[in-house]
């Protein structure tokens, strides 16, 4: 039996106890082992808008994609973060991607209101070649223009 062949089972705030990390989140700020992520401060993706949510994924990848992403759109031109993390309280799937272009969650997706525990670093990732991640943020363009670009929080 693959993964195809699993049933899919939404995560809600009451139900998702079952999701093991490691949990990830990509970001371009610095922070150290100990500190929180709290919901209330700036988007990563939006300049001037509040995030009401803290995202992170069980996949690596995902992360990475959104350090990338965070620091790309900062036009910072610097690497950005990918800390291990850990829940301290319910969390969903991201309504921002699960069942958007496929069915499920294949991304390993969430979102909080509560705090996250930064538990670690990874030092060791691998970002996108500049091509790829450059056709990631020419698509963005390309929805911001069409006022496409709607963040669910």
């Amino acid at each position: 039996m693959g993964a195809e062949d699993i049933a899919y089972v939404p995560v809600t705030f009451d139900r998702c106890d079952h999701v093991e990390g490691p949990f990830y989140h990509g970001t371009k700020s610095r922070l150290e082992v100990g500190d929180q992520l709290r919901p209330g401060y700036g988007s990563n993706y939006h300049d001037g808008r509040t995030s009401n949510n803290i995202y992170f994924s069980a996949i690596l990848e995902t992360a990475v994609w959104g350090a990338e992403l965070a620091t790309a759109l900062s036009g910072t031109g610097e690497r950005g973060h990918i800390y291990l993390v850990e829940p301290t309280g319910p969390f969903e799937d991201d309504p921002n991607v699960t069942n958007k272009r496929f069915a499920g969650n294949i991304t390993q997706s969430y979102r909080t209101r509560h705090p996250m525990q930064v538990v670690g670093e990874v030092q060791i990732w691998e970002g996108h070649a500049p091509e790829v991640l450059n056709a990631m943020l020419d698509n963005i363009a390309r929805l911001r223009e069409q006022g496409l670009d709607v963040i669910e929080d």
